[in-house]
């Protein structure tokens, strides 16, 4: 198998896991304060970072990588997870979800900047319509979702997008998995003192769901998922494997409408519909 198809194979599988995670979220802020919640996640995903470092006796990043390690840290660790937390207090996964639909636009702007890569014209095209897709979505539903909920989910697709792009250079390096395990140790005092603070009065009487969320978005969203994301990226080019995102929306949806029972009109279902067509003629003029 070529390295082109090898990263969409693993970057498919990290959206793959990546897509339960603002429904997962969303479960968990019904209940849980979103700074303890992002908090939490980092510490849990540490623990099992510094278990996967120490067994397999990585070596340490070098002294010009601890600036990259930081902005993976900013992006994916603590930027993100706590802006759609925040947002998922004022609209709903399913709402919150179609903007995940910019990340792949954005992530490819940073891969240019960070990574020094140049797709073609066709790629940045239907990189530009799958977005714009999501953006009239956006305007549209303005008057059921909340404002600032879609404020924070802007913000969160920005320093996420750097962050994947900052990342993938990265692992050229490091490697996958040691990216995201050096970025979650760095942020680990932090996190932790965070966690700390806004510890809740009670750990028992939750529902089911928000310890299964929790689990969850600390295990696969914070740390599995990207071993297999940062290892597409790296491999199969950060703007090309980065379109696969396009599809997180239409999994997520899925997700939400399953196991949340929220609803999904038929406009959210074109839109999904039209990403998921954009991301496939990206991926074919990616060069």
């Amino acid at each position: 198998m070529q390295s082109s198809s090898k990263g969409w194979v693993y970057g498919f599988l990290g959206i793959l896991i990546f897509s339960g995670s603002l429904p997962a979220t969303r479960v968990a802020v019904f209940e849980l304060d979103p700074f303890f919640l992002t908090a939490f996640r980092a510490v849990i995903a540490s623990i099992l970072a510094l278990s996967a470092l120490l067994i397999f006796r990585s070596s340490w990043p070098k002294k010009n990588d601890i600036g990259s390690l930081l902005v993976v840290a900013l992006g994916v660790v603590v930027g993100f997870p706590l802006l759609t937390a925040l947002a998922l207090e004022h609209n709903t996964s399913a709402q919150s979800i179609v903007f995940l639909g910019l990340l792949p636009l954005c992530t490819a702007i940073f891969g240019v900047i960070r990574g020094g890569e140049r797709p073609g014209k066709l790629f940045w095209t239907f990189s530009i319509i799958g977005s714009a897709i999501v953006s009239g979505y956006a305007l549209i539903s303005s008057g059921t979702s909340s404002t600032i909920g879609n404020f924070y989910m802007v913000l969160s697709i920005i320093v996420c997008g750097l962050g994947y792009a900052e990342g993938a250079v990265l692992a050229r390096r490091l490697g996958n998995w040691q990216v995201i395990s050096w970025a979650l140790l760095l942020s680990f005092p932090v996190m932790l003192v965070l966690t700390m603070v806004t510890f809740p009065t009670a750990i028992t009487g939750y529902e089911v769901g928000t310890y299964v969320s929790v689990a969850y978005v600390s295990f696969f969203s914070m740390y599995i998922g990207f071993v297999f994301w940062y290892r597409g990226l790296s491999i199969g080019g950060i703007a090309t494997v980065g379109q696969i995102q396009l599809l997180q929306p239409f999994f997520g949806l899925v997700i939400a409408a399953l196991l949340l029972q929220e609803h999904v009109g038929w406009l959210l279902v074109v839109v999904n519909i039209g990403v998921v067509l954009c991301v496939l003629l990206a991926k074919r003029y990616a060069k």
